[in-house]
């Protein structure tokens, strides 16, 4: 997600380091410590401004949820969002996704989220997207065995890219949704802002969930 930079940004991540860390690296196979409670961790690659994390942590209380986001505005625009809440199963991450098996040790994450990642349509970009086979390299290495990944998007040539993608690196499929808002998934459906947006225009969302063997 990318909005125009604020000049608040910056410092207000380096005065919060207890909601938002910057220098993820020194945190790896050590993540629990930033939680009240040890329980298994879920990470979202690219959080934007945070509704779907927030969300899930106060909907899910028996996970600790990392929300990660490379852009520092949006990823203080998050963390000030959540900051009343005072959620102790939530912290922040504002670091490049490309990098997990820097920030995460091996098997560290149970499960993980993409939702409405750039697209990078361009044939010449397509090693930027986060499905392309090096990022689902890393996805398996910071996950636990058979761990799982939850995509969400509007972009049907992505999505479309995804299933193609996930298939050729052998994982297995436990769910596509075409049109997740008029599906029985959506009961417990935790909402972007993203897609609040392109839902209302009538855009269905596209969903998938899948596992490494």
């Amino acid at each position: 997600m990318r909005v125009k930079h604020k000049k608040w940004a910056d410092p207000y991540l380096e005065s919060h380091p207890e909601t938002v860390s910057i220098n993820p690296t020194e945190y790896k196979g050590k993540w629990q410590n930033r939680f009240e409670k040890d329980q298994p961790l879920h990470l979202e690659v690219g959080m934007g401004k945070g509704q779907f994390i927030i969300g899930m942590a106060q909907k899910y209380p028996q996970f600790n949820f990392i929300g990660l986001e490379i852009e520092s505005t949006v990823a203080a625009i998050a963390a000030k969002k959540a900051e009343p809440l005072a959620l102790p199963n939530l912290t922040f991450v504002r670091a490049d996704g490309a990098g997990l098996d820097t920030y995460f040790a091996e098997g560290e994450i149970q499960q993980l989220y993409l939702n409405f990642s750039d697209p990078w349509p361009k044939t010449r970009h397509e090693k930027r997207r986060l499905t392309y086979k090096s990022f689902l390299t890393n996805y398996q290495r910071v996950l636990v065995d058979q761990g799982c990944i939850e995509m969400k998007t509007d972009n049907m040539g992505l999505f479309e890219y995804s299933l193609q993608s996930l298939n050729n690196y052998g994982m297995l499929f436990d769910g596509v949704w075409l049109d997740l808002h008029h599906s029985d998934e959506q009961e417990d459906n935790v909402e972007t802002e993203y897609e609040q947006k392109f839902a209302a225009k009538g855009q269905p969302i596209y969903k998938l969930r899948a596992h490494f063997k």
